[in-house]
């Protein structure tokens, strides 16, 4: 039987006001206001759809024109090791990566899975000859080409060179997938500025980062499958973030769910981590401020060079827009923590011990902010607590080898934009 699309409605969430998306619509176009827009779906009750497999047995509450192949969903257990070490009953991990023996089956090992199907999902299946943009500190980048391969949709992932060593896979990727990098020295943000100059060509489209209701729908599956495996929603959630769009999902997936009935109501607090030094949204949340903090690029680079967790690093999230990570921490009750490269690697090496998979420097971190809350009493050992695993098991996923993808190009952000488009549509 052939899909149907989804049927929803876009809401903007600073003044309420619903409307029509218009096919790849990233906000309300009668809106002065900067603001998050959502989904609203005509099925408000959680219908996983046995009919369907991976990421889209959701597909109810994801905006999605079609299905891809090759998708996976998070898998959600209840955890004995590191709970019993942290002495805690009622700990459940999301698990989104490699790790067949509990059925997590992603092979790019990180949850940017789930918003790279739903996102490519949201693009109609004919008829758009344009190429999608992505903006990437590295794992979305690896999960979008790895989609967007195996699906054969046109794509350039923009991403800092530093980070290219992200981009591992199991087999080359399709001639359809370019990598565009900056230079060496430069962060995320002019991997942005890259993608934006290129996309003053309408042959090239923006993904739209957070602002993509398909981004964040398809991250707060992450939640979708913590419930369905706890029955209720969580009392705590914990995620590192680097713009915080997983922790903004995972808080609009917890609302829709209240709104359904059958699983509580939400008062799911939203604990997010930053690794020390880059620390903007923490430092900017501690002062009690919506708008971030002043930060220059030369402290931006600096300091994304020294975290561990590389994917922690942008210099403009959607922190302060209305419905972001700003009033999601405000409205759960929840906090920031902060969490240094020691942690990081202290933790990861607990959770291969405790629970028997390797787990990614950014999952690591969110560990590290679990054992922070129990200490400063913000959650309680029986409290029912999600932790968002947002990747893991690399040494299974390429224990038969893997290959890089180099740079098709390397090009300063600096550049004028007829320059950049004309250098990018030669690729193609």
């Amino acid at each position: 039987m052939a899909f149907k699309p989804t049927n929803y409605k876009l809401r903007n969430i600073a003044t309420g006001r619903i409307f029509e998306d218009e096919g790849w619509s990233l906000t309300d176009p009668q809106s002065d206001k900067p603001s998050l827009i959502r989904a609203e779906y005509s099925n408000r009750y959680f219908t996983p759809r046995d009919d369907l497999q991976g990421l889209f047995r959701y597909a109810e509450w994801l905006p999605v024109a079609r299905t891809l192949r090759r998708s996976h969903a998070p898998v959600t257990y209840k955890s004995k090791g590191l709970a019993a070490f942290l002495g805690m009953d009622n700990l459940y991990i999301t698990f989104s990566g490699y790790w067949p023996i509990i059925g997590a089956r992603m092979q790019t090992c990180s949850f940017k899975e789930t918003e790279a199907f739903s996102v490519c999902a949201r693009l109609p299946k004919k008829g758009d000859k344009r190429v999608l943009v992505v903006q990437s500190a590295g794992n979305t980048a690896r999960a979008f080409a790895q989609v967007c391969s195996d699906n054969k949709i046109p794509l350039v992932v923009c991403i800092p060179l530093d980070n290219s060593k992200d981009l591992w896979f199991r087999k080359p990727l399709n001639s359809c997938v370019k990598v565009l990098a900056t230079p060496f020295g430069s962060d995320y943000y002019d991997a942005i500025a890259l993608g934006e100059k290129l996309c003053k060509n309408p042959r090239f489209f923006a993904e739209g980062g957070a602002k993509n209701v398909a981004r964040r729908d398809g991250m707060g599956t992450t939640v979708l499958s913590a419930v369905e495996t706890i029955g209720r929603i969580p009392d705590a959630y914990f995620q590192a973030v680097g713009s915080g769009t997983g922790a903004i999902a995972a808080w609009e997936n917890a609302q829709r769910l209240a709104a359904d009935g059958r699983f509580g109501d939400n008062h799911m607090k939203i604990f997010a981590s930053q690794n020390v030094p880059f620390t903007l949204m923490y430092d900017s949340w501690k002062a009690g401020s919506r708008e971030l903090l002043p930060i220059t690029a030369e402290k931006s680079r600096r300091d994304s060079e020294v975290i561990l967790a590389k994917v922690l690093s942008n210099r403009k999230p959607p922190y302060g827009i209305a419905g972001g990570l700003y009033d999601v921490l405000t409205e759960s009750g929840g906090d920031m923590f902060k969490v240094t490269n020691d942690e990081i690697v202290y933790w990861m090496l607990q959770f291969v011990y405790k629970e028997g998979v390797d787990i990614f420097p950014a999952a690591a971190a969110a560990v590290a902010s679990v054992k922070q809350a129990l200490d400063e009493g913000k959650i309680s050992r029986d409290e029912t607590v999600m932790l968002n695993v947002t990747g893991g098991g690399k040494l299974n996923a390429t224990e038969k080898g893997f290959c890089w993808k180099e740079p098709d190009l390397v090009l300063s952000p600096d550049l004028p934009a007829e320059e950049i488009i004309s250098a990018v549509d030669k690729l193609f």
